[in-house]
């Protein structure tokens, strides 16, 4: 099923997500129907909050070298944690609950996450370049944060006047 993605500047979205503790069919359907909700939205990822439900979950589809998005290359991650951050990197993102704006924001290069599957099995991946980019951009959203907050300030006025202009444009 696809579900309705919240857009900015939804105060949702500034909604702290709490731990799953409950890995159930409830869980696993609702992670297929945000896999499906990704896909059908061109995203590589995405959190449990952006479609409205305020849980620790997100996930993850990063393109393979000819730009596919295979389904065997998809992570369900559920109650993350970052360790061992390092190195910074600027990258152009993109999110679907701000669509249409790129800014270029830094993040750490590479990373260690700690986090637990769909059936709750615990589990650690290293992870670098865009695959360390997108997992500190959809744990920001698991913490109520959008990518526009890590803007400088003129940066974030120049995009607050664009996205009121293009708001209105599409009305």
């Amino acid at each position: 099923m696809i579900l309705p993605i919240i857009t900015y500047p939804n105060k949702q979205l500034k909604t702290r997500s709490h731990p799953v503790v409950n890995f159930d069919d409830l869980l696993h359907r609702f992670l297929d129907d945000m896999y499906e909700t990704m896909m059908v939205s061109n995203g590589i990822g995405l959190a449990a909050i952006q479609v409205a439900n305020p849980i620790r979950a997100l996930i993850l589809c990063i393109p393979d070298e000819e730009g596919e998005q295979s389904r065997d290359n998809l992570l369900e991650i559920i109650n993350p944690v970052i360790h061992a951050p390092q190195g910074n990197v600027l990258y152009q993102e993109g999110c679907l609950s701000v669509p249409g704006f790129y800014e270029d924001v830094e993040r750490y290069e590479t990373l260690t996450l700690h986090y637990q599957n769909r059936h709750g099995e615990a589990c650690t991946l290293q992870a670098s370049e865009l695959l360390a980019i997108a997992i500190q951009h959809e744990i920001d959203h698991l913490e109520g944060k959008l990518f526009i907050e890590k803007l400088s300030y003129h940066r974030r006025k120049k995009f607050e006047k664009e996205y009121k202009k293009a708001l209105k444009e599409k009305k």
